[in-house]
Formats: structure tokens, sequence, C-alpha cells
């Protein structure tokens, strides 16, 4: 209701078993259409949510995520190994196998794209001059309160002092001038 902007015609609080299977179906078929999923495509059913199957939990969150919030920086490669127990009348027969919850970070880095930065450097490369004044400019308008004055973003951003100076400032909190070095000499005191 509140993230589709859907309201859905179920009762507010199903006490039997019934209502609730009911009322978990109307939702869930409301979830696949609002995300553009075929029957086939779900990893969750009725069932397996009502079971309170982990997995198919899992798998309902995650779909609904990556849905709602495109740019959540959510970890590739999540998996669960699982065990399928089979009851046969030689005994148990037991499967081992690999859930992945979130994309495989193979077939992750086969999709991704480049981010502005990467666009800007290959597709036009003439207004990087631009992007690299308005950035001067920023940092500039940030760190001159405290009286500081960058002319060259590659030399005096090489050493992190100026960078740490303007988190400090865009975040709002003070740096003690012990906790870092003001004029490091080596790459272990830039760090």
């Amino acid at each position: 209701e509140n993230l589709g902007s859907l309201k859905l015609d179920v009762e507010k609080i199903a006490l039997t078993e019934k209502k609730q299977r009911q009322k978990l179906a109307v939702i869930l078929e409301a979830v696949a259409k609002c995300l553009q999923l075929e029957e086939s495509q779900l990893k969750w059913s009725v069932e397996s949510i009502l079971r309170k199957d982990l997995l198919s939990t899992l798998h309902l969150l995650v779909a609904i995520a990556k849905h709602f919030e495109p740019n959540l920086a959510m970890p590739s490669n999540v998996h669960v190994e699982t065990i399928t127990i089979e009851n046969t009348s030689r005994g148990l027969k037991t499967r081992p196998a690999v859930e992945y919850i979130t994309e495989n970070k193979e077939n992750l880095e086969a999709q991704q794209q480049n981010d502005a930065f990467d666009e800007l450097f290959s597709r036009a490369p003439d207004k990087l001059d631009a992007v690299k004044k308005v950035f001067l400019q920023f940092v500039n308008q940030h760190v001159g309160k405290l009286g500081l004055n960058v002319k060259d973003i590659e030399s005096q951003f090489a050493n992190g002092v100026i960078l740490l100076l303007l988190i400090g400032q865009l975040e709002g909190y003070f740096l003690n001038l012990r906790d870092f070095f003001l004029t490091p000499a080596s790459t272990t005191e830039m760090v």
C-alpha cells in the first residue's frame, strides 16, 4: 500500500488460516504484477511463505528491494548452500545445491554499466574541463571557509589532506589537526 500506491481489497486482520492464505495470495499476486514477473519467474509462493520458508522470503524481499530502490547497494554473490533430503525406499537421499539470493558477481560485472564519469571520459572528453571547473568552485566554496584555496585538483588532492578537510566541512564536523598529517611525507602518512 505504501510502496506501490496500491490499495488492496483485503481484510486488515485475518484470523483464520484460510483467510490468511487468501489475503497472502492477493498480496503476492499484486506484488508479482507490480514487479512485472511471470508465475514461472517467481521463486516464492503462498505455500512457501506460509511455511516460513527462509529462501522464498529472502527472494521475495530482494525482488521488492531491487524494484523499489534500484540504486540500493546490494552485495553480489549472496548465496545459500542448501541440502535437499528425499525419502526413498533405500533410505534418505541428499542433494546439495547452491541458491543465489543476489546476482552472481560474474553476471553482475557483465551487465554493469559505466558510471557518469566513465561516460564523460568516453563520450564527451571536451566537457571534462567544464566539470573540473565546477568541481573546483564547489571545493573552494567549502574549503574557503578554512582559509584554503585550491587551484589544481590533481596536485592538491594527491595527498588526501584537502579531501579530508572537504569531507569535514561537508559533514559538519571538526577535524583535530593532531589526528592526521597536514603535510604528509609518505604514503603511510597520506593514508
